[in-house]
């Protein structure tokens, strides 16, 4: 019983990370599934979780990205980076 309550412990808290994470926000440059290549740059629906995490992360941190890095970084500066990687779990390979 101990390990059932643990585990809806567990599911409950990801997901309430994941939910943190506003996805639609990101739709209109990189689509609804992700295909769409955003101001010339890589295509999120190929790239790894981890990718995705560290792009995320790196964009927070001001470390990714290149000339126009500036408006990832204003989407992403407002989530924690356990946010970031519960979000990057959803999205990607």
């Amino acid at each position: 019983m101990k390990k059932i309550v643990m585990s809806i412990v567990a599911l409950g808290a990801t997901t309430a990370l994941m939910a943190a994470v506003n996805g639609q926000a990101c739709v209109g440059c990189h689509g609804a599934d992700w295909s769409k290549t955003a101001m010339g740059n890589k295509n999120v629906a190929e790239m790894s979780k981890a990718d995705i995490a560290a792009a995320l992360k790196g964009y927070k941190a001001g470390t990714y990205g290149a000339a126009k890095k500036g408006l990832m970084v204003g989407q992403v500066s407002k989530y924690s980076d356990e946010e970031l990687d519960a979000f990057s779990q959803t999205i990607g390979k």
